[in-house]
């Protein structure tokens, strides 16, 4: 059953809802009551994605906000309803609101096509302008959360030194833009096994599981580094 906070009108267009996902009722009734104050009427909560699919075809949506609480929640379960939102409502943007800011999660959730990951620790002035940021086609993650041990990942030492070997910084400046391995090799004027070697190699270095968090935490860096 759902809960709708101030109505929606006639005059809201059919992909501006903003969809709320969050099993504790009092929660639920709260985040929603902050959001249509902050971003008005068109806000539609559920308790779980499931009864939201149920009655998706007269209540759509244009975003998504999951809410997964804290780490008392089983990580399937969290798995099952992004699987769920991934096979009816594919082309909305979904973002997570969540209590854990743990890198490596919010990487594995932008990786499973999450569009924005809102940690509960940030205000909601924050959040709501991290939501209007995904409703215009923007991705949001927390950059103090994928920074915030940037020396313990990249190994440096207190002088300073880089770790990476030259080709290295190239091949990583060219993974923090998102190219891949074969554009690299052309770019660099290397052949792919070698891309392959030295993507592995920082990979290690920074102790990233995968392409896409290297990508973030160079991003991440290089932004901290420059402001």
């Amino acid at each position: 059953m759902n809960e709708t906070q101030g109505g929606a009108e006639p005059s809201v267009a059919i992909n501006s809802n903003i969809i709320v996902i969050e099993k504790r009722e009092l929660l639920r009734d709260c985040l929603t009551r902050c959001l249509v104050s902050a971003l008005g009427p068109s806000v539609v909560s559920f308790p779980s994605v499931k009864h939201w699919t149920e009655v998706m075809g007269d209540t759509p949506g244009g975003v998504v906000v999951l809410s997964i609480g804290g780490k008392s929640r089983a990580p399937d379960s969290i798995e099952r309803e992004l699987a769920i939102l991934r096979r009816f409502a594919n082309h909305l943007p979904i973002i997570v609101l969540a209590d854990a800011e743990e890198p490596s999660q919010i990487v594995d959730a932008l990786q499973r096509g999450v569009r924005g990951y809102i940690p509960t620790s940030v205000s909601l002035a924050i959040a709501i302008e991290a939501l209007r940021l995904v409703r215009a086609g923007g991705t949001y993650a927390p950059a103090g959360s994928l920074i915030g041990d940037k020396t313990r990942r990249m190994g440096l030492n207190r002088s300073g030194d880089n770790p990476f070997t030259d080709r290295q910084a190239d091949v990583l400046e060219a993974l923090r833009k998102g190219k891949a391995n074969k554009t690299i090799a052309y770019e660099l004027n290397l052949h792919e096994s070698t891309v392959k070697i030295h993507v592995r190699n920082i990979m290690k270095k920074l102790r990233a599981k995968n392409r896409t968090e290297v990508a973030y935490i160079a991003n991440e860096i290089q932004e901290s580094e420059e402001a």
